[in-house]
């Protein structure tokens, strides 16, 4: 007799999960009955906040959910976190968890891992958060969270089963079918009305976030096609290669780059929320588009946020890009102002360029320095400063390849479990496994440091640079300009390489960039993790040097 629990494996399977990220538990042990016997793999993190990060870097390689299991109570209250960063940035996550037996939903009774409403914790965090009541509704919904995932705005789903459904005979539901959902079209005369639009712009502009992903193919043509300069959120990083001509960067919170979006007479905004945390990381506000506004969404809401549109178009970002595009092109060929597209772009590069200080310099060095050592590494950040300046100066020749939890809901701790979760996933989309770099502070590793056991015993070479600068300087410096006194931040600083020697990682410290792209060598090589050690202010004299 198949119970519901090993059923839900099975069904997994049918939608291509071929991992799990969880932690056992006595609340879920009937959801690893099945799993055994199957082609998933099941990584154990050190913290259900760990399974929920690894989920995520997975889904942002891989392109489809990390799956979770989680136990009811204290797992789900541990996982929200990585699930707001996931909600947040749209990234795809399904996490299932156990919940009390039907007849004690919501009792009181002090039950192990007993919470009033689970749903309800978790639905500020979730597109939405089932309780299956019987196992007949199991591919119903497993259905429904796929349709989120593959047809709408991606972003966490919760499954909850209470323990006396988990434990159903299920046999009945085998073998089990995918329901593979497809993303909405582009209405034609919306795209007419867009295409005409930006065919009689004489200074066009796009403006391409982490939801235009699928437009990649088509986003480099079209703004050709416009001689459009293309300004990329930091989750859209890569969509343009770096030596792209109208390539502006991931810059919109400079005033240069600002005069340009506002000398603009028609601005295209596909996948992008337009919000804070990529178009005003000062957080001074100033970010105006003063030209016609169009955008592209998935998300109807979306269309109509922080900045009003004159026209909007409810899309798959890919298929409105083709749909648009071909539209302009059975159009009269634009006429373009002769000082816009690449030559605005480069003067704008020029002045951008002009402007870094030096330990932006310095910090930039350490990033181009990891590229040059491995090109086709994936760089996972947390928040720290050689993060804040990579969104600034650093380009990617792919998309999928930078991102860090400085965005949207800007978790610490992120960087080590995403990049473990990366690496994992990395080889459908990349072609083969990516070499993962965590970039992370010395406070925010210690949000997360347990997990490079996990990364230890899955084998993972996962690459922690640690940009060492002994506390919380950004907030430091944030207290000191606001003229509080510093409290809380000068906190102790472990022996890391020692900690990492402990939980069975290589460890290293390095000085300058020779140093660095030994270590990196060494590290890809080996098959578990390696935390290479900078001192912030020892590379920064050493490179400024």
């Amino acid at each position: 007799m198949a119970t519901c629990g090993e059923v839900l494996v099975n069904l997994l399977e049918g939608y291509g999960v071929d991992h799990v990220f969880g932690i056992p538990g006595v609340h879920t042990v009937e959801l690893y009955r099945g799993l055994a016997g199957s082609s998933i793999r099941h990584i154990t993190p050190r913290h259900e906040q760990g399974a929920g990060f690894m989920a995520d870097g997975y889904a942002r390689t891989r392109g489809k959910p990390g799956v979770c299991f989680i136990i009811t109570g204290p797992g789900m209250t541990n996982i929200t976190t990585a699930m707001g960063q996931a909600y947040a940035d749209s990234i795809p996550m399904l996490v299932i968890s156990s919940v009390q037996s039907r007849d004690q939903l919501g009792g009181g009774r002090g039950k192990l891992h007993e919470l009033p409403n689970q749903a309800a914790l978790v639905s500020g965090v979730a597109a939405f958060s089932h309780t299956l009541m019987t196992a007949a509704d199991l591919p119903q919904v497993l259905a429904r969270a796929f349709a989120v995932f593959e047809s709408a705005r991606p972003r966490p789903v919760h499954i909850e089963i209470p323990l006396d459904v988990l434990v159903e005979p299920a046999d009945f539901l085998l073998p089990g079918r995918p329901v593979r959902g497809s993303r909405a079209g582009a209405a034609p005369q919306a795209v007419a009305q867009m295409a005409e639009r930006l065919a009689g712009a004489r200074r066009p502009l796009i403006l391409a976030g982490g939801g235009a992903l699928a437009a990649e193919a088509a986003l480099a043509r079209l703004a050709e096609h416009l001689q459009a300069p293309v300004a990329l959120t930091i989750n859209a990083k890569g969509l343009l290669p770096a030596s792209h001509p109208l390539q502006i960067g991931s810059t919109q919170s400079l005033p240069a780059t600002r005069a340009l979006v506002a000398e603009a007479d028609v601005v295209l905004a596909i996948g992008t929320e337009l919000a804070e945390t990529d178009y005003d990381v000062t957080f001074k506000g100033g970010f105006e588009i003063p030209g016609s506004l169009l955008r592209i969404d998935i998300d109807p809401d979306q269309t109509v946020r922080n900045y009003l549109p004159e026209l909007a178009l409810v899309a798959d970002a890919g298929l409105a890009a083709d749909a648009l595009l071909g539209a302009l092109q059975a159009l009269p060929q634009p006429v373009r102002e002769s000082t816009w597209g690449v030559a605005r772009v480069a003067y704008l590069r020029q002045a951008l360029a002009a402007g870094w200080d030096q330990p932006t310099l310095s910090q930039t060095r350490l990033l181009s320095a990891i590229l040059e050592r491995l090109p086709n590494a994936v760089l996972v950040g947390d928040s720290t400063q050689p993060v804040y300046t990579g969104n600034l100066t650093l380009d990617m020749d792919q998309p999928r390849r930078w991102f860090n939890a400085s965005t949207g809901y800007g978790t610490l701790g992120y960087a080590l479990p995403a990049a473990m979760g990366a690496w994992l996933g990395s080889a459908e989309q990349i072609g083969q496994r990516a070499p993962a770099v965590c970039l992370i502070g010395d406070g925010g590793l210690q949000f997360t440091l347990p997990e490079l056991a996990s990364a230890v015993e899955a084998q993972v070479p996962l690459i922690v640079l640690l940009w060492n600068n002994q506390g919380y300087e950004e907030i430091k410096k944030y207290m000191v300009n606001r003229a509080i006194e510093p409290v809380g931040v000068d906190i102790h600083t472990p022996d890391f390489l020692g900690v990492a020697r402990a939980l069975g990682a290589a460890a290293e410290h390095v000085t300058d960039v020779k140093q660095l792209q030994a270590a990196l060598g060494q590290a890809v090589e080996r098959t578990g993790p390696t935390l290479i050690q900078v001192d912030q202010n020892q590379w920064q004299e050493t490179v400024a040097g």
